[in-house]
């Protein structure tokens, strides 16, 4: 259970992604998920670097899809702000929404990088599906009650993914670091 948990790459945020390594890979799509990923939860003003990085990724051929857990009306919003496919309401870890975004992206899982800030969400349903998976931590601190609370078990795993050398020791330090209560 444990690999499932897994991320392939552990990253401060979005800024840090190499999209040319990403290329280099034979990466043609990404997946990306909207709160605590992109904007902070309940946010609506995208900032001028992520904007950017959507710019570059889309210049650099990439193919890309929101996959969100919230409400329609918000990931239309981004979506449209940004340009690209989305997919709103996903009850992610499911695979279903997962399915749905390599069909919009036109990639197939070996081609398909998802990028979010959740382990139990992101992490695990992009490694259900055998997809590259990044976690980057969270770019705010505000988020729903029972997202706190399933972060106290996600430190727990974090802390235990470094100790096996899943993620390295930095990496753990600072995730663990971002989230404290």
């Amino acid at each position: 259970m444990i690999r499932y948990l897994c991320p392939n790459e552990c990253l401060g945020s979005l800024l840090d992604v190499d999209l040319d390594k990403l290329s280099n890979k034979g990466y043609r799509g990404i997946i990306l998920d909207i709160d605590n990923t992109l904007l902070p939860w309940r946010g609506d003003a995208l900032e001028h670097a992520v904007l950017t990085w959507v710019e570059r990724a889309k210049a650099a051929g990439f193919q890309l899809c929101l996959t969100s857990n919230a409400l329609r009306e918000r990931v239309v919003r981004v979506s449209e702000a940004l340009e690209i496919h989305a997919i709103a309401g996903a009850i992610k870890p499911r695979k279903k929404p997962f399915r749905q975004a390599l069909e919009l992206l036109g990639t197939r899982s070996t081609e398909t990088v998802v990028i979010g800030d959740q382990l139990f969400t992101d992490i695990l349903g992009g490694n259900r599906m055998r997809l590259y998976t990044i976690l980057i931590d969270p770019v705010g601190t505000e988020e729903m009650a029972f997202t706190r609370l399933v972060r106290r078990l996600e430190r727990r795993i974090i802390r235990r993914l470094s100790r096996k050398g899943y993620i390295s020791e930095n990496a753990a330090r600072r995730r663990l670091a971002t989230r404290k209560r």
